[in-house]
């Protein structure tokens, strides 16, 4: 089981760095240990629903101690390395207010330096699995290690005779406050509440590539989903060391040379390029790509046949940890 742990962006940009194999590529977004690989959970404790009997996420000891003197809204039990909601919040609507104001709180009095990229959107969090157990603010959610979810699409001309198969791949701006300048996903955008997965994927192709919403709803396919549980580092804005489940559903956009390219429209990419998949293999090796859009990327070259048992001699380790079983209720 393969690995990898500290910033990408700087081990992307050393040039000790070899190249990065695919699997290398995997581990860095899929980087939280199996419960089987490591005893790092053992420093973690659980946060919990009110009746205690789903984990929602994993607290770091620094969230722990925070969450310590609020008893009226949190149950801590160190003997359990448990932290669970108070039971009188028993409705969705007690439960998203009194999370919402503490991470505002939280906001205001500059707890934590991830809550600076503060969003102002709200991510569905689940209990029982597809039932909203209550609403909260996106940027806070990696302090708690709630499970987010999030669409992405890949935007591909065929192969011809002449020519190989071709992929839309954005470049992120310079001037975003995660992963500056790294390549991306033709569309990509989390799912907020209470959008579902193909509005969202609509909205995303609308504001970040320009690309019509009919072209999208004739043509976009679902092609099943990603799944990965990330350690997140200073790249992704914030403190290192908070945990980032994901799930990832997963759209290619088959188009041609006749139909118009994407387009930069809201600033969240710099420009769009049309690169055949040699070139997109060399730069995923060069880690230049945003770490779980390398993995949608990978997840993409599998299903259409260029990464292939054949070629890839760790292809069963990474075809299982891009849909790894994440342990929490999902939505």
């Amino acid at each position: 089981m393969v690995w990898i742990f500290g910033d990408p962006v700087s081990l992307y940009r050393s040039r000790s760095m070899p190249k990065l194999s695919n699997l290398e590529l995997i581990a860095l977004a899929d980087s939280f240990p199996y419960p089987t690989a490591s005893v790092y959970k053992s420093r973690l404790y659980q946060f919990t629903s009110h009746d205690l009997k789903a984990t929602l996420g994993y607290l770091l000891p620094s969230v722990v101690e925070k969450l310590r003197d609020l008893k009226q809204s949190f149950v801590v039990s160190d003997a359990e390395q448990r932290v669970s909601i108070a039971p009188e919040f028993d409705t969705v609507e007690k439960r998203s207010k009194m999370m919402n104001d503490l991470a505002l709180k939280w906001r205001i009095e500059k707890k934590f330096k991830v809550l600076e990229g503060w969003r102002s959107e709200l991510y569905p969090i689940y209990y029982p699995s597809s039932e909203l157990y209550f609403t909260f603010e996106r940027s806070a959610c990696p302090i708690f290690g709630f499970v987010t979810y999030g669409v992405h699409m890949t935007a591909y001309i065929p192969a011809s005779d002449t020519r190989p198969l071709r992929i839309w791949v954005p470049r992120r701006s310079p001037t975003k406050s995660t992963y500056p300048s790294m390549l991306d996903n033709t569309v990509a955008g989390g799912i907020g509440y209470p959008y579902g997965v193909f509005d969202t994927l609509i909205k995303e192709c609308g504001e970040e590539a320009g690309y019509d919403s009919e072209l999208i709803k004739e043509n976009a396919k679902s092609v099943g989903n990603v799944s990965y549980y990330y350690i997140r580092t200073s790249s992704a804005g914030g403190e290192s060391g908070f945990l980032q489940p994901e799930v990832q559903y997963c759209y290619d956009l088959e188009v041609t040379e006749d139909t118009p390219p994407p387009k930069p429209v809201d600033g969240e990419a710099e420009a769009f390029y049309l690169w055949g998949v040699h070139t997109v293999k060399d730069e995923l090796a060069a880690g230049n790509y945003k770490p779980n859009t390398a993995l949608v990327t990978i997840d993409f070259l599998v299903r259409h046949g260029v990464i292939t048992p054949q070629n890839e001699p760790n292809y069963l380790e990474i075809t299982s940890r891009m849909h790894r079983n994440l342990e929490h209720p999902l939505r």
